[in-house]
């Protein structure tokens, strides 16, 4: 299997029919001589945001807002029955997946017919409109490939989406593109753009182009045609015919006294509907087509058919048009001069972290089950299944879950679902560990230990910790237990004593706890690798004091980093690091003055307050597996400083909040780093956790910027890393969670970890971004920034591997006492590492003879003089337990075979 540069590849022992449908099949005939008006009937129906999934399925709690996703649903069904011309578009598939299930077959015979004649098309097909902002690349492609796949087990060849559709989303993501043009999509529509970008492209007539996704990609692998919806998701002024609107009906009885049909008529040039009622809809709409169309014997040259953006992207292909190139992205996305979607890019960062984790624990689920076989799923522990969690991960990509940008109620039941989902999967964990080890004896898994609680390890004199590794490579991962005891010894599967430390540890409630700290490289294996370690108290401790890698040093008269040194390239730059706080822009009306919210961050001033000029040091732990400060800033924000044997990395470990607002001002919590690097207003985020873009201070590639929000202005989203650099020295930060980030010093980056406000920012959501946290004193968020400094040149060698690690982590399980004299306490499921360049994206149980694999080149091109190559794999020397009877390639969403391929390309401008 060859892997090109920063492409995956699928693989698939999937069968499935290749059917004849397709726009060239079902598409209306247009008149080349005329202009021809595409109308696009659709409705937009957001998996989550002022109300739960369920109450906008069913309808509830209309109080909030009138929505209920069923009788839309039956209501279009019905409609179209009734003229073979009209057509409809469905996006949502974790929608349309629980109201298929409820139909009879009947109706379901319905529905396919309609399917199959190209009147229900499905466009986009994943299970929600993911945000692209905030998500990581992996659960995008996972959560397109749950509705993919379902469309494609329902509907066949008919079903499958040819165009992607992203009409809400706030801003777009370039590794979005690049995986919709990988997935076989012809073109992308979206809704939002920049207001200035907008106002620029309206004026030279580019609001349609040519999205070149990829640096990596050879032309036109990742080339995406992509076109700008100038009304967003709603139809144009005096077209809404919904029941919720309030624009007027066509009267076409020129008895009546309002009869409108010339008004109407003479203002019908473009139209992009949002359905409620499919009856008022196509009622008027078929009386526009009438009387625009009628004019054409009186020499119009207009002609108005139902159609959808697949059928319209056909005709633009047929027509052998040329198209600019675009290739930065869409981020920030204002739409007004003071009004910049940026907030949201942390908003709610206990959810996005935990949304985070939810995916580490999802592949480890899917590659479980794998190697468990048939009884991971029905074990010694019960019934256990992957599907609940796929499905809840599904729903958390929409662009109103993980972005933070739903009510509160809304929020806990994302992740309530999230919660749900694990449950389901741990026991199938713990199915396919008894399996692979031979042993049922009970275990654990300690979902509280970022605030070190587990009731396992703090009471057992002995207990055992099974880690199991997801990554396909030997990783070094520290491991922080609460205990009891004062000295224990710990010891791995041959009985080798493991360097560890038990010490005091600070948590969020002040609390003094002992720790167990296990650093050694030995400590995980290869990818799919289950290990035990024995724990035990004795009376021996040993400390040692040493360092290979880094140096960090502080400031003795502020307590505040200092320096920051690579031991290896003789490396030193100047760092220090605090925490600030915005002051967020407040207004009880946008009129006045556009308050910050849960999509907008505005603050009220370029200046941020700092939260203490010094910080006090309380602990200061020296061993030979781990050095680490303890820094206090306020009553509500601290850190933990740690560096760790055998790593390259420097660990900050804040934890921010509650954050206080007795004082009347909402805040907007940043941590800076301050260096003597020479990044010139250049830094550089990731998309979407793959590929990096340049970013500049004030600056767009595309069009000349007139910058009205310096701060706010000059933020976007991370989702892994981001960095500055000179020619000598590059400073990489690797997230745990999707945030906010900029540069607005020389040598400078600032990443925002929390927010609270006091007043919504009027863009729909209706209550301000105040999470009340467990003690309803506000939210307190904990987290993890990783920190690099290497030549430029080596940066990626460290940064990627570091990434992935963090995206998927080691997942801990603990059994009380000894293992059994019969337990087998290791294994792998590769038969060897793959190579650095390597990694394994999914390994997950497609069918019962089959699985999906996808292998991916975690390297983007020329940035790794020794990585950026291409990469052959052997599949079937790459697993142990696994025999490979065969290998079929597919597209990035396992729902074609990539050798059945054929999508519209689009020509560029000259």
């Amino acid at each position: 299997l060859q892997c090109p540069k920063e492409e995956e590849a699928l693989v698939s022992l999937l069968d499935q029919a290749v059917g004849v449908c397709g726009p060239g099949q079902s598409c209306p005939a247009t008149k080349p001589s005329m202009l021809n008006v595409h109308l696009v009937p659709h409705t937009h129906d957001d998996v989550g945001w002022l109300k739960t999934v369920d109450q906008y399925y069913h309808g509830d709690r209309n109080n909030i807002q009138h929505a209920g996703v069923q009788y839309i649903l039956d209501s279009v069904i019905d409609q179209l029955q009734k003229d073979p011309a009209r057509r409809f578009i469905y996006v949502e598939t974790a929608f349309f997946y629980r109201w298929w299930r409820q139909q009879s077959q009947n109706t379901r015979r319905i529905v396919t017919q309609l399917v199959n004649e190209g009147r229900l098309e499905f466009i986009n097909g994943g299970w929600c409109m993911s945000d692209e902002a905030t998500t990581h690349y992996s659960a995008v492609i996972d959560q397109m490939t749950l509705g993919l796949r379902f469309l494609n087990d329902t509907f066949g060849e008919c079903g499958r989406p040819r165009v992607a559709w992203h009409i809400d989303p706030f801003g777009h993501a370039r590794e979005h593109a690049s995986i919709f043009a990988q997935m076989g999509y012809d073109g992308f529509f979206f809704g939002r753009l920049d207001y200035q970008d907008k106002a620029r492209r309206m004026k030279t007539k580019e609001m349609e182009m040519l999205w070149r996704a990829s640096e990596s990609l050879t032309p036109p692998l990742a080339d995406l045609f992509t076109g700008v919806l100038p009304n967003g998701y709603n139809p144009p002024e005096g077209f809404c015919w919904d029941q919720s609107c309030n624009d007027a009906p066509i009267r076409d009885d020129p008895d009546l006294e309002d009869y409108n049909v010339d008004e109407i008529v003479q203002s019908s040039t473009q139209f992009n509907f949002q359905y409620e009622n499919a009856n008022l809809w196509y009622k008027n709409m078929d009386k526009l087509i009438k009387y625009v169309n009628a004019l054409q014997a009186k020499g119009s040259k207009v002609n108005v058919l139902y159609s959808t953006p697949s059928c319209y992207l056909q005709e633009l292909n047929l027509a052998n048009l040329t198209w600019p190139l675009k290739t930065d992205d869409f981020f920030p996305y204002a739409d007004d001069a003071h009004d910049f979607w940026t907030g949201y890019f942390t908003s709610r960062p206990a959810l996005k972290l935990y949304e985070r984790l939810s995916n580490s624990r999802l592949q480890t689920c899917n590659q479980l089950e794998v190697l468990g076989g048939p009884k991971s799923t029905s074990g010694p522990f019960g019934e256990g299944d992957s599907d609940t969690m796929k499905r809840a991960m599904g729903v958390a990509q929409h662009h109103d879950a993980v972005s933070g940008t739903e009510k509160q109620h809304v929020a806990y039941d994302y992740a309530r679902r999230l919660a749900t989902g694990w449950a389901h999967c741990e026991v199938l964990v713990r199915n396919s560990l008894a399996v692979l080890s031979g042993s049922e004896s009970p275990r654990v898994f300690c979902e509280n230990l970022n605030i070190s609680v587990c009731p396992l390890t703090e009471s057992s004199q002995k207990f055992s910790m099974n880690v199991y590794n997801p990554l396909g490579r030997t990783v070094s991962w520290p491991v922080r237990l609460p205990v009891n005891g004062s000295l224990y010894s710990v010891t791995d599967t041959k009985g080798k004593t493991v360097d560890s430390q038990v010490g005091n540890y600070v948590c969020m409630s002040f609390k003094l706890i002992c720790n167990i700290y296990d650093m050694k490289s030995s400590s995980l294996l290869l990818l799919l690798s289950v290990r035990w370690f024995h724990f035990s108290i004795n009376n021996k401790s040993v400390l040692m004091y040493a360092f290979k890698f880094l140096k960090v040093t502080f400031d003795d008269t502020t307590g505040l980093l200092s320096s920051l040194t690579n031991l290896e390239t003789n490396q030193t730059i100047r760092l220090t690091q605090n925490f600030y706080w915005y002051n967020a822009s407040s207004g009880n009306n946008k009129e006045s003055r556009q308050p910050s919210g849960a999509y907008i961050f505005r603050p009220n001033s370029s200046d941020p307050f700092v939260i203490n000029k010094t910080a006090e040091i309380q602990i200061v732990t020296v061993s030979s597996t781990v050095q680490e400060v303890t820094q206090w800033f306020s009553p509500w924000v601290s850190q933990v400083v740690r560096l760790y044997e055998g790593h390259r990395e420097l660990e900050l470990e804040w934890t921010v909040g509650p954050v206080p607002i007795a004082d009347g001002l909402g805040k907007e919590v940043i941590t800076r780093l301050d260096t003597d690097i020479e990044s010139s207003d250049y830094f550089y985020t990731d998309s979407n956790g793959r590929e990096v873009l340049e970013r500049r201070k004030d600056y767009r590639p595309t069009w000349d910027l007139k910058q009205t929000e310096p701060i706010a202005g000059n933020y976007y989203p991370i989702n892994s890393r981001a960095y500055i650099k000179d020619d000598k020295h590059q400073l990489t930060v690797v997230t745990d969670r999707s945030q906010g980030v900029s540069s607005i010093y020389n040598g400078s980056l600032e990443i925002m970890l929390h927010r609270r406000l006091l007043y919504d920012d009027f863009r729909g959501v209706g209550e301000p971004l105040s999470e009340p946290g467990e003690f309803f004193d506000g939210l307190v968020a904990r987290g993890r920034l990783l920190l690099t400094l290497t030549p430029p040149n080596m940066a990626a060698d460290v940064h990627r591997p570091l990434a992935q690690g963090m995206v998927l982590q080691p997942l801990l399980s603990f059994q009380d006492g000894t293992p059994l004299a019969n337990t087998k306490l290791e294994f792998s499921g590769l038969q060897d590492a793959l190579p650095p360049a390597v990694h394994l994206l999914t390994l997950s149980q497609w069918d019962k003879d089959s699985v999906l694999i996808r292998l991916e080149h975690q390297y983007q091109a020329k940035e790794s003089k020794t990585h950026s190559q291409p990469i052959t794999v052997n599949l079937q020397k790459l697993f142990s337990t696994l025999e490979v009877l065969g290998a079929s390639e597919m597209s990035l969403g396992a729902n074609q075979w990539k050798e059945d391929m054929n999508r519209l390309f689009q020509k560029l401008s000259v």
